[in-house]
C-alpha cells in the first residue's frame, strides 16, 4: 500500500497551512476547493464577474492536476459551489466552454453543483476535483 503524497504547485494559490492543494494516493488525486485567486499573489480576481471567476477557478484546479502528473482527462468528478442559484446558467456556460477546450477525450467529468456561502465574500464560485491518474 503506497503512502499519500502532497501535491504542491505555484500554478494554483497557496492553501492555508491546515490543508493541501492536492493529495495523491494509489493513483487517486483529491484537489482541494479552488477559488478565483491569482496563484502568485493569492488575490481574489474578477470581483462580480462569475464567468471570469469560473474560468480562473477551473484553471487553478487544472494546475494542481497537472502538478500531480495528470491531465484534465484524468478528472473523474468536479464539484461546483455557487453562492447564488441565479448564477447557475452563467457558470454552466463558462464551465461548458472550459471543459470543451480542456477535455480532449470528449468524456466529460461528472459534476455536482451546490449552493452555499463561501469563505470569502469576493468568491462567487469554488470548485474541487477527484482524478484518477495512471
Amino acid at each position: 500500500m503506497s503512502d499519500k503524497t502532497q501535491v504542491i504547485t505555484t500554478g494554483a494559490p497557496t492553501p492555508m497551512p491546515i490543508f493541501s492543494q492536492g493529495v495523491l494516493k494509489n493513483g487517486f488525486l483529491a484537489v482541494s476547493g479552488q477559488g478565483p485567486q491569482d496563484p502568485a499573489t493569492g488575490e481574489y480576481l474578477f470581483r462580480g464577474d462569475l464567468t471570469a471567476q469560473t474560468l480562473r477557478t477551473l484553471d487553478n484546479v487544472k494546475a494542481i492536476v497537472e502538478a500531480a502528473g495528470g491531465a484534465v482527462d484524468d478528472v473523474m468528478s468536479l464539484r461546483v459551489f455557487l453562492t447564488q442559484r441565479s448564477d447557475f446558467a452563467e457558470m454552466n456556460a463558462a464551465y461548458e466552454t472550459w471543459v470543451r477546450a480542456n477535455v480532449t477525450s470528449g468524456v466529460f467529468p461528472t459534476r455536482t453543483t451546490i449552493f452555499v456561502e463561501l469563505p470569502n465574500e469576493a468568491m462567487l464560485v469554488e470548485i474541487d476535483a477527484l482524478a484518477v491518474l495512471g
